[in-house]
């Protein structure tokens, strides 16, 4: 028998390696079977371990600038020989960086573009970006800045944008970019498709979470739509409400504006980077799961992005996740042939953390007695 395992994290209780590793030690008891582990992560923190877990590759650590513009050590991951390089911007403008000083007027996507630069000049083919779990909202300028676009205030002076003066830039010069960028594709993994501004924009969705009271949430707002309207002026780029554009504080929209860097769903740049249609040919089983199944899944998270692809290859798809929410029933019509879920005594989150192992281990237990 033939299993591949593909499961995202059960976020804050168990990383989707740890997922990969219960469900693989159970299989194992009650079969003699092939196990192929692919752990995934939408492009936050953990993306880069899970790409090198998934498939090799070397982790590299150097100094860039951080949130507040100090200097910190970050990384990124190179696979695919040395090919692609995977930079989760988390690892360099995180909000886990900024713990006890949040500010989206202040911080910066600077270190990004830092990483973006080291990973071009190892003569890389390809960059993946993951978006996720920033504490910025400055619409990618910093890492723009740090590429080779410069910005200009009132006063012909150049200076790098925050989110709190994008409305100061006067004028956009994209003449400097990297030529070291130039021929490399560049994709940016990012699972929301909220516009850049208004009220379903990048400040109004994630201001507060990073530490946005009303007042500057709309402070921020109007910023990030006086730099749509300079960006349009000098640079031709009309669109400000594309799906993504409001990811990570609108650096979806400047990493398509800035970088020419093609928007996919994470999932979808996962299972094409680990070449999954490959590795699913001929499995009976491809057992995926996330840590809540319901209707926000069905717009192509990893459950559903994962049964799409394995429904093509013949495969029965088996969907293990912690709990169900409404319009769940979707997935079975995507192609999930069976759903378990861990959490089956419904209990409130608190309870689950420190149980989540053993109750996954059972449920996965239980499941592969039917098979």
């Amino acid at each position: 028998m033939k299993f591949v395992l593909i499961p995202d994290s059960f976020k804050g209780t168990l990383s989707s390696l740890r997922v990969c590793e219960i469900i693989e030690s159970e299989i194992k008891k009650k079969f003699t079977a092939e196990v192929i582990k692919i752990p995934v992560a939408d492009g936050g923190e953990g993306s880069v371990d899970a790409f090198l877990a998934a498939v090799g590759g070397e982790k590299v650590f150097l100094e860039v600038t951080g949130p507040h513009f100090e200097k910190i050590e970050a990384f990124y991951g190179l696979i695919d020989e040395g090919k692609c390089a995977v930079i989760e911007m988390a690892a360099c403008s995180g909000l886990t960086l900024v713990e006890g000083r949040k500010n989206p007027t202040k911080t910066t996507t600077y270190g990004v573009g830092e990483l973006i630069l080291d990973a071009a000049g190892r003569g890389v083919e390809k960059i993946i970006v993951g978006l996720g779990g920033s504490a910025t909202n400055d619409g990618g300028c910093g890492c723009a800045a740090a590429v080779g676009i410069h910005f200009y205030d009132r006063n012909g002076k150049s200076f790098v944008p925050v989110g709190g003066n994008l409305g100061e830039i006067q004028k956009i010069d994209a003449s400097g970019f990297a030529r070291a960028l130039q021929g490399i594709e560049i994709v940016t993994m990012c699972d929301i498709d909220n516009p850049l501004y208004g009220k379903q924009g990048a400040a109004h969705v994630f201001g507060p979470q990073k530490g946005a009271d009303p007042d500057m949430v709309e402070f921020l707002d109007e910023n990030l739509r006086a730099l749509a309207e300079v960006v349009a002026r000098d640079l031709g780029f009309k669109e400000w409400d594309f799906k993504g554009a409001g990811a990570a504080g609108g650096m979806g929209y400047g990493m398509r504006v800035f970088l020419n860097s093609k928007i996919q769903m994470g999932i979808e740049t996962v299972l094409d980077t680990v070449g999954f249609d490959e590795l699913a040919r001929g499995a009976d089983y491809v057992i995926t799961g996330e840590g809540r199944l319901d209707y926000q899944s069905l717009r192509g998270k990893v459950v559903i992005g994962v049964a799409r692809r394995a429904k093509k290859q013949g495969a029965k798809v088996i969907a293990v996740v912690g709990s169900l929410g409404e319009g769940y029933e979707g997935a079975y019509e995507e192609g999930v042939d069976v759903i378990v879920e861990s959490n089956y005594l419904k209990l409130p989150f608190e309870e689950v953390k420190p149980r989540a192992e053993a109750d996954l281990r059972k449920a996965v237990s239980d499941m592969l007695e039917e098979l």
